[in-house]
């Protein structure tokens, strides 16, 4: 296994972390949170960004690595285990509240960066198998829309104001919260319902996947209360719930601000790097498994996360995505921070580092 390979072992450091707060009592429950909320985001403000892309030929030996897809599959694995590790260990009674915060967020911590993320990574595959991972994976958040309205609304929406998951300019994260987690359900439901209509078949019918999902995600639901009551059914509800808050700031730093032009009537330009902030800061990259290199994301967005590169014409974040999730809380810090940046974009000029060491600024046409 190569050091290139090995980086990207490094989030089982968090899930290590989560297992052992898991068990634990005081401050090690918060270990997981205090790493990804604090110690990375001033790590990450203190290293430079590395903007380097893999060669050609590096590129084709990383494609052939089945050891990038199989990491993937260990952690849907992992991330079962560690729920039901979760649901036992809160059954506990020397858990006092502390306690309890703790680890109901370190859960959390996992539905988002494991759970959500893994899930959005093998949502865009085309095997069979990895797609069923990818709803497994999203059903530990009870979120498994998401399957349907980000491969078939976001990817085709972002940046228009169709898509409920691209954050407007001015609009602060806890509005966004509401309007994208309401109205993705609402457009995955759409999405469903019209492929339905397409195939001839009623909306309500067996035939519609959001039946599916609503059906396994009750049953999921219904088999934890069964074994573990309604106490620990609501712990693992707030658990769930975090996840899904994480993964929606995610999306409002991913798009804050940035527009695509329409070129005709409903018709807009095609995606490109400009229309995704961008962060290279190294530790939330391979945390997230590239999701921060989210300009090529959704510039292609069947390129598997170790193939992601960073683009010169695409917008910088000024840290790395944990520590902008934290500046999101803070509007009107996040405004003053952002909003110039967005300007910056609309006027045809954008903050681009040509090395991580010497950041420039440079005019490209938008």
């Amino acid at each position: 296994m190569s050091v290139r390979t090995f980086k990207y072992f490094s989030p089982l450091i968090l899930y290590t972390a989560a297992l052992q707060s898991f068990h634990s009592y005081g401050f090690t429950c918060y270990i997981p949170l205090i790493y990804s909320w604090i110690i990375i985001p001033v790590v990450e403000l203190l290293v430079p960004q590395d903007s380097t892309n893999l060669s050609e030929a590096e590129e084709q030996f990383a494609k052939a690595d089945p050891v990038y897809d199989y990491l993937l599959y260990i952690i849907v694995l992992l991330q079962l285990s560690g729920l039901i590790s979760f649901l036992y260990s809160m059954q506990d009674p020397l858990l006092n509240w502390v306690d309890r915060v703790g680890r109901i967020g370190t859960m959390g911590l996992l539905c988002g960066t494991f759970g959500i993320n893994v899930g959005h990574e093998l949502g865009h595959r085309t095997k069979k198998f990895e797609k069923i991972f990818a709803k497994i994976s999203l059903l530990t958040s009870l979120y498994m829309h998401f399957y349907i309205e980000h491969n078939k609304g976001h990817h085709k929406h972002v940046g228009t104001p169709q898509d409920p998951s691209s954050a407007h300019y001015g609009e602060p994260v806890y509005t966004f919260w509401f309007r994208s987690i309401v109205f993705s359900y609402l457009h995955a439901l759409r999405i469903a319902n019209d492929e339905m209509k397409k195939k001839g078949k009623r909306a309500i019918s067996w035939y519609n996947p959001m039946l599916h999902f609503l059906l396994v995600e009750v049953a999921f639901i219904s088999v934890i209360f069964l074994l573990f009551g309604i106490i620990i059914l609501c712990y693992f509800l707030i658990a769930a719930f975090i996840g899904i808050l994480l993964l929606e700031t995610v999306n409002y730093i991913e798009h804050y601000g940035l527009t695509r032009k329409e070129i005709a009537h409903g018709k807009f330009e095609r995606a490109m790097p400009q229309h995704s902030w961008n962060s290279n800061h190294i530790i939330g990259r391979v945390m997230l498994f590239e999701l921060s290199r989210h300009s090529d994301h959704h510039y292609l967005a069947n390129r598997k996360y170790q193939l992601l590169r960073h683009h010169e014409d695409a917008p910088q974040m000024p840290t790395g995505y944990p520590g902008m999730m934290i500046l999101s809380l803070f509007p009107p810090l996040w405004f003053q921070v952002m909003n110039k940046r967005v300007n910056q974009i609309t006027s045809g000029t954008i903050v681009i580092p040509v090395k991580p060491q010497e950041p420039v600024t440079e005019t490209a046409q938008i």
